[in-house]
């Protein structure tokens, strides 16, 4: 009977959506879901509808519950996390501060100001899951579903790099929906590689399983028709130039490069599609939304309890692998141990992964095309600067994350990006506890006199032939 700590399940979407995935696997039934949050009347919601679906469906599954997260994670075999720290009301900082700075987020989870400040919220509290694991239960394995999800395994890694963990999308599994129709050719006939980073993968290899024709000439050719361009314009556009398609959506791609969201402009051309497609603040006003309407209500309810087909999610598949012992493939988000060896050493990285008894097994890559590993750098930056803030309290980071990040530096001065930082910091502080007594180092701007006479200082080489330059244009010259 495993032991399946559900570190989160407040998370009522995600919560119910793995559950009843672990309840529907033949050889997961006989489970003891410990259900685990900080927040009551949610856990409690979750455990009756779980009650209800094991009784429906006549399971021999135990559901608990219990708001102390060592009971929960005492002599576990899984621990899964869908935390989110600060909930809404940080949610809500995380995306109207930066747009006082003209910083324009539509999902602001993963990158972007949002996502940075998510990732200091969080790190703190998932590494304090790793150390209560190390003691509790330290042979279990962490699957993480909490976002900024390249941040957060990174700094997994790095604090209690003791526990074995991995971080699961549904990147890979939802674009290979989109590809199979870009490319009519049924998803389970697609012989695929991805790789690179969580929300930043490529598909580096697409060809057909029946023939072994290459796919990828196909898919970039009607990417070029604009009913196949209008569904998807910023991956669409990213693969036009760079010549393989990514994991992740307009909204969310939109937010990790610098080119689609930084004026009006480009807002209009390539981000007009609504909700998830690129619209301002799409995700937290879908999240207010549903607060709002479900605050009072119990939405679980209305949900059906009889078991379906397992849902897209890879977390019941690879308590299954572990349990059995029949390997199962995916796409999972690991320390970057050679694997990917043209980005560094210890990143987070997302690559296929083999799962047994034994655990998780992830395969070498090797290099990613150049063009690739370089726009996955300018992410891996922000993430290695935001763990580097979180681990070590030291507030400087922060600023020096938003300001590598790369909408926030096609939009931002470093001055903006400093009061930026700032302002998020003082707004989010009971959420962030490592910084406590310790700000943002203000630097105001440098007032210059109209007479101000420069310091005598040695004539940049650069300049002495640019006065070279200027002697020999006014020299008088006798033919």
């Amino acid at each position: 009977m495993p032991k399946i700590a559900m570190i989160g399940a407040g998370s009522q979407i995600f919560c119910k959506t793995l559950s009843m995935d672990i309840m529907s696997t033949p050889a997961l039934k006989d489970s003891e879901i410990w259900l685990m949050s900080r927040t009551k009347p949610k856990i409690d919601r979750m455990e009756k509808f779980l009650r209800k679906a094991v009784k429906e469906n006549k399971l021999p599954t135990r559901i608990c519950s219990t708001l102390d997260r060592e009971k929960a994670l005492e002599g576990a075999d899984f621990v899964i996390v869908m935390i989110q720290v600060g909930g809404l009301d940080a949610f809500r900082i995380d995306y109207e501060v930066p747009m006082k700075y003209g910083v324009d987020q539509c999902i602001g989870d993963s990158l972007g100001a949002g996502g940075i400040f998510r990732g200091l919220r969080t790190i703190p509290v998932l590494a304090d899951i790793a150390k209560d694991m190390k003691r509790l239960c330290p042979k279990a394995l962490l699957l993480n579903y909490s976002n900024p999800m390249a941040a957060n395994c990174l700094a997994l890694g790095k604090a209690v790099p003791e526990i074995q963990s991995i971080g699961l999308c549904h990147g890979v599994q939802t674009t290979l929906d989109l590809l199979s129709r870009y490319a009519d050719v049924p998803k389970e006939k697609i012989d695929y590689l991805c790789a690179g980073i969580n929300h930043m993968a490529w598909f580096l290899k697409l060809n057909d399983a029946r023939n072994g024709k290459d796919l990828n000439p196909l898919i970039m050719k009607n990417i070029e028709k604009p009913e196949y361009y209008v569904n998807e314009k910023v991956r669409c556009e990213v693969a036009r130039h760079f010549g393989y398609f990514m994991t992740e959506s307009t909204g969310h791609l939109s937010e990790y490069i610098p080119w689609f969201r930084k004026n009006k402009k480009a807002l209009d051309l390539y981000c007009d599609q609504p909700a998830f497609g690129g619209e301002s603040g799409a995700y937290y006003k879908y999240c207010a939304y549903l607060a709002e309407k479900f605050g009072k209500i119990d939405y679980l309810q209305f949900e059906d309890a009889k078991l379906a087909k397992r849902s897209v999610e890879y977390c019941s598949y690879i308590l299954e692998a572990k349990t059995t012992g029949v390997s199962f493939k995916l796409n999972g988000n690991v320390r970057n141990e050679g694997y990917i060896t043209n980005l560094p050493e210890g990143c987070c990285v997302e690559v296929p992964v083999f799962v047994d008894k034994q655990g998780i097994h992830p395969v070498k890559v090797g290099n990613l095309p150049m063009q690739c590993a370089a726009l996955n750098m300018t992410n891996v930056l922000v993430q290695e600067l935001t763990v580097e803030a979180s681990l070590t309290g030291d507030p400087e980071n922060i600023m020096h994350a938003v300001a590598m990040d790369p909408l926030a530096s096609a939009v931002c001065t470093l001055a903006e990006a400093r009061d930026m930082a700032s302002e998020m910091l003082e707004a989010q502080r009971e959420w962030l506890p490592q910084f406590k007594g310790r700000k943002i180092t203000p630097k105001p701007a440098v007032k210059i006199p109209k007479n101000v006479k420069p310091v005598d200082v040695p004539v940049d080489p650069a300049l002495a032939i640019v006065h070279r330059f200027g002697k020999l244009a006014e020299m008088k010259l006798k033919l």
